[in-house]
């Protein structure tokens, strides 16, 4: 038996107490800090600690497949871009493919089988509720990231009007309410899941158009098919249940998003619309997503993916809906600007890197490895090889451009990203893979870039690298300005998507928000929140979906704040030291005239969208 090294243990042994001193799980990780984990115990701590040999295992795996396809140069290259912060690595420290929205459909025929499991596939209502909980911890163990159900109420109304009838809602409201609980708490508590996290889990609704278009073919076992009218019944049902149970607790997840088809100008389902903006305005928390066609669903906190052979066949398993991204690498777009590389070579370097990781996941799908690919969930050829960005907005600062809604500043994001795209769709043709960039939510990376840039002696204007084209702290920029910027003349070119955030310190009206959705088609901003800030009061925990200094029920000033951090729902106590200086500095625009400031008078602000 080999023995550690001293040096090694005694590192090991600082580590653990650095972290026991920790104020919380974030701040005692050091390599990806995550909001998620909520709480600070022994199965945090033991997750964390062997994350460096991970990461040191995972390069030199990569190294050695770049090595094998590429050159010995290439692969130095990579582990060099790494260490002088050029580019970064997403989830280094797990050996997984990086995150996926899976077709449920197998469930269906075998269970759990073939992923190991002794569940057969559901007959009722009840066993699909219970089997549901243990395949999504099933599935996420086999990711690094997130897991999309896109198809769970349309699935958990199939098992429900077996089992009632149509009207199930109307005789057995109780018994679904019980279901949602089941399903919605389990996935929340973090036991079960990876290193004392909850598992990042999302769902999406549909309008009809867009329910139409997936689902026009599919077709359960039995020979039936999906029923729009009582799928739309459920999701409003889902959606007031979830808004209301969120007055008990912080129900992290399922992360929602409301998937609508617009003409170019509006929205085309006006009743679902009014439902979504009836739900905003008092209180819900969800994602909306608009497209002109059904070729493209967008989950997890921004990522969209490209359906673009618009297969939604489900006769083997993985249809239409199983997309998602095998691996992510984001580019400093700060440094490279300053360092004046050329973005090209840059992007031809990550694609190649991309394209070995690519190999290691078939690698392991041929020693069977990963089941949840063996099993039809998903097919790695449904999956996108992705290229993060990060840095831009700091970039263009650097250049001295001004970061609002002005031709020059938007030139400069078109062009860079437009590269990126053309670069992309012919690697594509080139290899067979698919390619794609994401403006990444960097959580974590955006303070590592920031700290690392500042250290090294780059121009860095604040704390954390912008996860948006904004600034974030930009008191002064309107919310019709950011609709610009997140719109179509930029969106066109970033296919693996990007999210505007609009946070606001008090809700609206549901007619305002059904003018600002609106608005968002008609900018071709196709992927966008408000956010509120949510009062918790630690004394009495009293939830208050309006933001408050001190608790309304019994007038503690002991309280908390719940906001998302960048895509999910959390206590701002939970982020890391850094991300809470950040989301202190965050602008919130005001539901008034005189709010908003700069260059743009009333009739520009939300007097735009008042009625």
């Amino acid at each position: 038996m080999k023995y550690l090294n001293e040096l090694l243990i005694d590192e090991k042994i600082k580590f653990i107490d650095s972290y026991i001193n920790s104020k919380n799980a974030a701040d005692g990780s050091k390599f990806d800090a995550n909001a998620n984990v909520s709480v600070k115990n022994i199965a945090t701590l033991e997750s964390e600690i062997n994350k460096d040999i991970n990461i040191i295992v995972n390069r030199r795996l990569v190294y050695n497949k770049i090595k094998t396809l590429f050159t010995l140069e290439l692969a130095e290259e990579y582990l060099r871009q790494i260490e002088k912060h050029e580019i970064y690595v997403h989830d280094e420290t797990s050996l997984k493919p990086y995150c996926a929205s899976v077709s449920m459909y197998p469930l269906l025929i075998d269970g759990l089988i073939r992923l190991g499991g002794e569940s057969r596939a559901p007959k009722n209502l009840m066993s699909f509720s219970g089997i549901f909980v243990n395949f999504v911890f099933a599935i996420s163990s086999q990711f690094a990231g997130a897991v999309a159900t896109v198809e769970f109420l349309t699935y958990f109304d199939y098992f429900a009007r077996k089992d009632f009838g149509n009207e199930y809602l109307k005789s057995n409201g109780e018994f679904i309410e019980s279901c949602f609980q089941q399903i919605v708490y389990s996935i929340n508590q973090p036991a079960a899941a990876r290193g004392y996290q909850s598992v990042f889990w999302n769902i999406s609704i549909y309008d009809q158009y867009y329910f139409d278009a997936l689902f026009e073919n599919f077709v359960f076992p039995d020979g039936t098919k999906p029923n729009w009218n009582t799928v739309k019944e459920l999701q409003k049902y889902f959606m007031i249940w979830f808004n209301e149970e969120r007055n008990k607790a912080v129900l992290t997840f399922p992360v929602v998003t409301a998937a609508m088809l617009t003409d170019g100008k509006k929205a085309k389902d006006r009743e679902f619309v009014d439902m979504c903006s009836k739900e905003l305005s008092k209180g819900n928390s969800f994602f909306m997503y608009l497209s002109e066609s059904a070729d493209s669903l967008a989950s997890c906190c921004r990522l969209r993916n490209e359906v673009s052979t618009k297969e939604f066949s489900y006769t083997l398993g993985a249809g239409g809906v199983a997309t998602g991204s095998i691996n992510v690498i984001t580019l400093n777009f700060n440094r490279l600007i300053q360092d004046k590389k050329d973005l090209n070579l840059e992007i031809s370097k990550i694609q190649n890197y991309q394209i070995a990781y690519r190999k290691l996941m078939e690698d392991y799908l041929k020693a069977n490895l990963l089941p949840v690919y063996n099993a039809g969930f998903i097919s790695l050829d449904k999956q996108y090889l992705t290229i993060g960005i990060n840095g831009l907005v700091e970039a263009a600062e650097y250049l001295g451009y001004e970061i609002d809604n002005n031709e020059n500043y938007k030139k400069f994001i078109v062009e860079q990203l437009n590269t990126i795209f053309k670069l992309n769709q012919e690697k594509s043709k080139l290899t067979g893979y698919k390619f794609n960039t994401e403006f990444v939510p960097a959580e974590n990376l955006g303070v590592k870039n920031a700290s690392w840039d500042r250290k090294d002696g780059y121009y860095v204007p604040r704390e954390c690298y912008n996860s948006y084209f904004y600034r974030v702290e930009d008191q002064y920029i309107n919310p019709l300005e950011k609709f610009d910027l997140h719109g179509k003349e930029i969106l066109d070119y970033l296919d693996g998507g990007s999210a505007l955030h609009l946070n606001l310190e008090e809700y609206l009206s549901s007619q305002q928000y059904v003018l600002l959705i609106d608005l968002a088609a008609l900018k071709g901003c196709n992927y966008f929140c408000t956010n509120v800030k949510v009062t918790i009061c630690n004394d009495c925990q009293h939830i208050d979906k309006k933001t408050s200094l001190i608790c309304n029920k019994c007038g503690s000033e002991n309280i908390d704040h719940a906001t998302r951090i960048i895509g999910y729902l959390k206590r701002i106590t939970s982020f890391s030291k850094e991300r809470q200086i950040e989301a202190q500095k965050r602008a919130y625009h005001i539901n008034k005239k005189e709010s908003l400031g700069r260059h743009i008078n009333a009739k520009q602000t939300f007097t735009s969208i008042e009625v």
